[in-house]
């Protein structure tokens, strides 16, 4: 019998465990479009600000042996500015994930309740992005404050679900992760990208970026992003969106063990293509057919028995 992916509870409901996250290729409808005809089980735009912000200069990202360090800096046409966007994106056929941020709680309740109005089947709450100034990890490093971000947001949202983003920097994640549950979150996304880090051009002496520093992303961070899950899943009775150095089956069924519903797939895109959806897929499927398991909620928090 063919293994049944549907992910579906309380909150999700993909035809597979596969989302594109926040920051690949979610800024266009035909993109995303194509991400999830080759298989993709949600798609997640990129991060929505307040008001136009440009990318930081190039060079912005890096690829290292082991990962990519990622300093594009949220741009952001402003959620006011993307009327031909959302009249495209009228044609979709996929759950869509709408990623939100703001320098401070007043940004992210304008910008929320706005995206709201465009209807997406969730919102997504970036407080933890690594390589912006002033801003970003600092919101999911404080659970009063990502609570206080979650429950504003909730309040104008309506019934759409929210997920927090959170950093694995937190010096305990699970605790951030349950302030934003009481706080009304409905779902948790983890992790965002680990740092920032710094690669050093030796010939010229000076870092690579032209921001400096930048998240880390790719296979090099699985372990983290494993424990950042196991850890909020003990904690935690809604559902986790896992992500952070997956590039195959076996590696999403690891996340998915330690506690996601869900996993995201990124920076594996730059060396597999679009169709890597459809692969992982087929592979968490093998590996589910290999091991007798019919069904993906029966591995979901297995790490935990």
């Amino acid at each position: 019998m063919k293994p049944d992916l549907r992910v579906k509870n309380k909150v999700f409901d993909f035809r597979n465990p596969t989302v594109l996250p926040s920051g690949f290729y979610g800024d266009k409808y035909k993109e995303m479009q194509e991400i999830y005809d080759s298989g993709a089980g949600a798609i997640t735009l990129k991060s929505i600000g307040p008001k136009e912000r440009k990318s930081h200069p190039f060079p912005f990202i890096v690829k290292l042996e082991h990962g990519t360090l990622n300093a594009v800096g949220l741009p952001t046409p402003g959620h006011k500015n993307m009327e031909d966007f959302w009249e495209n994106m009228n044609k979709r056929n996929f759950p869509l994930i709408a990623s939100i941020y703001g320098t401070n709680t007043k940004e992210f309740i304008e910008v929320a309740e706005f995206i709201a109005g465009k209807k997406p089947e969730f919102i997504e709450l970036n407080i933890s992005c690594p390589n912006v100034d002033n801003f970003g990890m600092l919101f999911s490093c404080d659970s009063k404050i990502a609570g206080e971000i979650t429950e504003k947001v909730k309040n104008v949202v309506g019934k759409i679900p929210v997920l927090p983003k959170l950093t694995p920097q937190a010096n305990d994640i699970g605790k951030i992760a349950k302030a934003c549950e009481e706080a009304g979150a409905n779902a948790i996304t983890a992790i965002n990208s680990v740092g920032p880090g710094m690669k050093i051009n030796l010939k010229t002496k000076k870092p690579v970026l032209s921001f400096k520093k930048g998240g880390y992303t790719g296979a090099a961070i699985k372990p983290i992003a494993v424990r950042c899950v196991y850890d909020i899943y003990k904690e935690i009775e809604i559902p986790i969106l896992g992500m952070g150095g997956i590039s195959n089956g076996e590696d999403a069924v690891e996340l998915i063990m330690a506690g996601a519903s869900a996993v995201g797939i990124g920076t594996v895109l730059y060396a597999r293509g679009k169709t890597c959806f459809n692969e992982i897929t087929k592979e968490i499927e093998d590996w589910m057919n290999q091991n007798n398991v019919s069904k993906l909620n029966e591995i979901i928090g297995k790490a935990h028995d």
